[in-house]
């Protein structure tokens, strides 16, 4: 058995917020569980897609996955190094195993510096090579990601949307990093060269076996680039299983309503279940028993008063009273 490169157990990251002034009366503080006990593996050259609606946590995960913050519970290994425990010196070594390719390229690269120069930053950071052998290796990655070499003097503001992407995913592989989160890497872009960049990751994954975290709620994409997908719904995972079983044959409501919400122009391509209505309770009052269960047609007495647990189901994890029952 392949062993993992990433490994969550348990992870939740909660934030105390402000409720607010009612006239001079302050109205407390409340405890918001944007992540709440989240469990995967993932293995080297594999990618797991996570999905869900805006709002359900796929940010604040990949936040904890990246070390941007660290987590309010659980674990978080990095080959056989729990991050949620490390010391700083230990948890800056970690980031150079994970790295990130944000959602909008032009607002994480630097205006000031040029392609060269923003690839050479990670190497001139976390390795003693030289100026000369860092230019080399930045050469190298831009040709790699399909620019050419006089792209390496030009700043961003000097190049389209999709080939600053493909700047972002060079420099988020300038340290071969065991594991690359993507947070929404092509939805900034037109749908023309979305395509394209997708199919550079999967060109790099198969030359490299760099492991993705890839969030997204685009389904067309996650079927295009995913192995193993995760619908997450208020923090917490509800089905997780490979893509063929969890977007071919869904067995959870919600993921369910959200293949049910994908457009489709010809009537045949449409998929069968009913599209998801209503909106996400509001995690300053969250609801009792399953979270989902304010929106769900299948709701049971049972939901209303009772978490589901996530559970092993014909090859997939599931989290849900009706259909794991």
């Amino acid at each position: 058995m392949v062993e993992a490169v990433l490994r969550a157990q348990d992870l939740s990251r909660h934030y105390r917020v402000s409720r607010g002034w009612l006239g001079n009366i302050a109205r407390g503080h409340a405890v918001v569980k944007a992540l709440n006990g989240v469990s995967f593996e993932l293995q080297a050259g594999r990618t797991l897609a996570v999905v869900g609606e805006s709002g359900c946590g796929k940010s604040t995960l990949a936040r904890q996955l990246t070390l941007i913050e660290p987590p309010t519970a659980g674990a978080l290994f990095l080959g056989d190094q729990d991050a949620a425990t490390a010391t700083p010196a230990q948890r800056q070594q970690l980031r150079q195993r994970v790295q990130m390719v944000f959602q909008n390229p032009y607002a994480s690269l630097n205006p000031r510096k040029t392609i060269a120069a923003a690839l050479g930053e990670p190497l001139a950071i976390n390795t003693m090579l030289g100026k000369a052998e860092r230019r080399e290796r930045a050469l190298q990655m831009i040709e790699r990601v399909g620019l050419r070499p006089e792209h390496a003097a030009r700043y961003p503001h000097m190049f389209s949307g999709g080939q600053r992407q493909r700047v972002a995913v060079a420099r988020a592989m300038m340290l071969q990093p065991a594991i690359v989160v993507a947070d929404e890497p092509t939805s900034a872009l037109d749908v023309s060269i979305q395509a394209q960049v997708l199919n550079l990751f999967m060109d790099l994954q198969d030359a490299t076996g760099t492991a993705y975290v890839f969030i997204s709620h685009n389904l067309s994409v996650v079927e295009h680039v995913a192995h193993d997908v995760m619908v997450m719904y208020f923090g917490a995972a509800v089905e997780h299983g490979p893509k063929a079983q969890v977007l071919g044959a869904p067995l959870h409501p919600y993921t369910q309503a959200l293949l049910g919400a994908v457009p489709a122009l010809r009537a045949a391509d449409r998929h069968p279940h009913r599209p998801l209505v209503g909106e996400l309770p509001s995690p300053l009052n969250p609801p009792d028993g399953c979270a989902f269960h304010t929106r769900c047609p299948l709701v049971q007495a049972r939901c209303k008063v009772e978490v589901p647990l996530l559970r092993d189901l014909g090859g997939r994890r599931l989290a849900c009273h009706v259909v794991a029952g």
